[in-house]
């Protein structure tokens, strides 16, 4: 059973509403969107929003309370543990007997925008069905693989899908990521990220020339490790993260404004330093996180501007770390045996890796000799079986 939350680890959010002196606590929302408050006290804790600052509630509740509310500028949040609520009402309080202060510049004032998720999914009427058929591709494979839902997210689907596209009495066939993208004329159109032989990385990216280190990291990690100025428009500079696509070898970029570090990772607090390492997309190495099933593992952390967001990397441990343990301990419990047929220690550090195994003369419960395409599915935690590669195709057979 999963410990409750200590009151030092409960945070909550206090807000100033307009035409009002005095702070209230969240309580949750109505069914029309208001926003719900009570008053600070000991008496209506039961009510409080509490807030697990490693969960998605807080995301959640500035996301809707912006659908609500056009003017947000009347509205003064602040994030306090539950157990300093005394102590933080009477110093924000006398701060307010100042007219001129402005709430906003404490450190523990709260942003919505920097909190809310935008909605910017792509509505599926819109989806031009000729122009991925003529791709090979219809919507049971999109449904299949998942890479519907990715896609009308403005993600590129997750897995590479074989596509056959026809020009004139030629057929061009490869496997690719697919995507949409908004063109000038508002229609969507798809775009196809095919495979590259390897990425190009003596080109400039946008301006942006890798030296020899940004060259190792990329083919080590998939991770550039720092920002970079990207002009994607002429005279106009963005910083960027870089990661390469592990399934085409494209180069990748994501705007460093968009990333934003939890406070815990994995039940781990992370320090300041090692905060500001990841925001300039170093890699940090975490021991002793625990996973969804109450395992502790340890691995580096970095932004992956492909993926949007904070990976694990298993096989880029310090080499001390990596001098303790046989293999890297990722929190997957991983069989000695698999279908019958033990694991080699080169098979076992490349399921730990997250790569793809092939397994042959594995017996199924009828007794009847198989051989699968084997990967560790972390988001379900346990093993996947593909009869094809799944890098190339993903028809998963069931698990014997």
């Amino acid at each position: 059973m999963e410990e409750k939350l200590k009151d030092k680890d409960k945070v909550i959010l206090l807000v100033k509403e307009p035409e009002s002196d005095k702070l209230r606590v969240v309580s949750g929302m109505e069914e029309n969107g208001k926003m719900k408050t009570v008053e600070p006290t000991k008496e209506n804790q039961s009510q409080f929003l509490i807030i697990d600052t490693n969960g998605n509630m807080l995301e959640n509740f500035m996301t809707n309370f912006m659908r609500q509310y056009n003017n947000l500028t009347e509205f003064n949040f602040l994030k306090i543990p539950l157990d300093r609520l005394d102590e933080g009402i009477s110093k924000f309080q006398e701060k307010m007997k100042n007219p001129d202060f402005d709430l906003k510049k404490l450190d523990e004032a709260v942003d919505p925008q920097q909190y809310a998720k935008q909605d910017s999914s792509i509505n599926e009427s819109r989806i031009n069905w000729n122009q991925l058929d003529r791709l090979g591709v219809n919507r049971e494979i999109l449904e299949r693989t998942k890479s519907l839902e990715a896609m009308l997210n403005r993600q590129k689907s997750p897995v590479l899908l074989p596509i056959a596209a026809k020009f004139d009495d030629v057929i061009l066939r490869t496997d690719a990521r697919l995507s949409f993208r908004e063109m000038p004329d508002g229609n969507l159109t798809v775009v196809i990220n095919a495979i590259r032989k390897e990425p190009e990385l003596d080109r400039p990216y946008f301006g942006v020339k890798f030296t020899d280190e940004d060259k190792q990291n990329l083919l080590s990690s998939g991770n550039l490790g720092r920002i970079v100025d990207a002009e994607f428009k002429k005279g106009e500079i963005t910083p960027v993260f870089i990661s390469v696509d592990r399934l085409t070898n494209e180069l990748v970029s994501m705007r460093a404004d968009r990333l934003r570090i939890p406070d815990t990772i994995k039940g781990i607090t992370l320090e300041t330093n090692q905060k500001q390492q990841l925001n300039e997309g170093k890699q940090v190495y975490l021991e002793n996180m625990i996973s969804k099933n109450g395992n502790k593992f340890s691995a580096n952390i970095q932004i992956n501007a492909d993926k949007k967001r904070l990976e694990f990397l298993f096989d880029q441990q310090p080499r001390q770390a990596q001098e303790n343990r046989q293999k890297p301990e990722d929190g997957f419990n991983l069989p000695k045996t698999i279908g019958g047929v033990e694991l080699t220690d080169k098979q076992r550090n490349a399921l730990h890796a997250d790569k793809t195994v092939y397994i042959s003369g594995m017996v199924d419960k009828q007794g009847q000799e198989y051989n699968a395409y084997v990967k560790i599915n972390r988001d379900e935690e346990k093993l996947d079986f593909f009869k094809w590669n799944p890098d190339k195709s993903k028809a998963k057979v069931s698990i014997r």
